[in-house]
């Protein structure tokens, strides 16, 4: 990340239908220029009356006057309705993700934080062959794994199993696939974050984390062993832990991250601490990734509803990760 601490950052269009191109605007609006970044894109996309100016290259988003959006154009097949996505623009979208991966990697962009998509209208639309965004970028990047982190000020967690059901849970979750998201959790909050022996709390997968072995047998069976032979290598880890008391304030003063057998056990705490300010970050790329934690919203896009909160702190979020990386 050398040299690149005062790069803009680039973010992506998203699904030109959803609230991605308004929350843009908004956001460029609300940092006032405080925060260098662009919006690659098509300029037709973006609500009528916007205030942005287009740019041809990253650089110049420096120079654009606070307040106004800067667009790095990308031309889409079409124009865009609100609310009602377009086959048409996938290709576009996915273009699109493929271009601020290019910038990040050439120094041009710190960082990229990405809009929503809506995975069906891209596959529908332009064959596209991954389960989702991240999946696309570890492509793009190269590697073949990669952790999703939810952060906010008060929380970070971890879900080690993701978008899968919940019977399915026992046997995805395996000892191999959680050291390995230890690994990459702990390289990437000394990498971009600074915290260099970051304090990493596990939670248990069964209620009160087994309770002897009264509940399930995992905790006992691999969980205590792995989690002791990784302290032994230098690891701060803490666990197996009763999932129902490791998030209340005084709990989380203790780690700096959670890490979570499966999905809803990680996003319900954070989303009821921060629900508007949570940030998607990505760990194990060899690039900055952030996106606000929402989707697509088609059923407010258009209408001045949706809330820019959580991209503005997505933005922030993955200027910090520059700025540390950069040291």
């Amino acid at each position: 990340m050398s040299g690149r601490r005062h790069a803009p950052i680039a973010l992506s269009c998203g699904e030109p239908a959803g609230v991605g191109p308004e929350l843009a605007v908004a956001a460029a609006q609300a940092l006032d220029g405080a925060l260098p970044f662009f919006w690659i894109g098509d300029p037709r996309h973006l609500p009528e009356g916007s205030r942005f100016a287009e740019i041809s290259t990253p650089a110049e988003a420096h120079h654009v006057a606070s307040g106004t959006l800067p667009v790095l154009r990308h031309d889409f097949a079409a124009p865009a309705t609100a609310g009602q996505p377009d086959l048409a623009n996938a290709r576009g979208v996915i273009d699109v993700i493929a271009r601020a991966v290019a910038l990040v990697q050439s120094g041009e962009a710190s960082a990229i934080c990405t809009a929503p998509i809506h995975k069906k209208v891209l596959k529908d639309g332009a064959n596209f062959a991954y389960p989702g965004h991240t999946e696309f970028l570890a492509h793009l990047g190269g590697v073949e794994r990669v952790v999703m982190m939810l952060a906010c000020p008060e929380l970070r967690v971890v879900p080690v199993t993701i978008h899968i059901a919940l019977k399915d849970v026992p046997t995805a979750f395996t000892p191999a696939l959680l050291e390995e998201t230890i690994r990459i959790t702990a390289m990437d909050l000394k990498r971009f974050w600074g915290i260099e022996r970051p304090r990493i709390a596990i939670a248990g997968l069964n209620p009160h984390a087994g309770e002897g072995g009264a509940m399930g047998h995992e905790e006992l069976d691999w969980m205590i062993p792995l989690i002791e032979r990784l302290g032994a290598e230098g690891f701060d880890l803490k666990g197996p832990m009763p999932p129902d008391t490791m998030f209340h304030a005084k709990a989380r003063a203790g780690y700096d991250v959670a890490l979570c057998a499966y999905h809803d056990q990680a996003l319900i705490p954070i989303k009821t601490i921060d629900f508007s300010g949570g940030v998607n970050v990505t760990l194990g790329l060899p690039f900055i990734r952030t996106s606000p934690d929402h989707g697509t919203a088609f059923d407010i896009a258009g209408k001045g509803l949706a809330d820019p909160t959580s991209l503005i702190a997505a933005l922030n979020m993955a200027a910090e990760m520059a700025a540390k990386g950069d040291t």
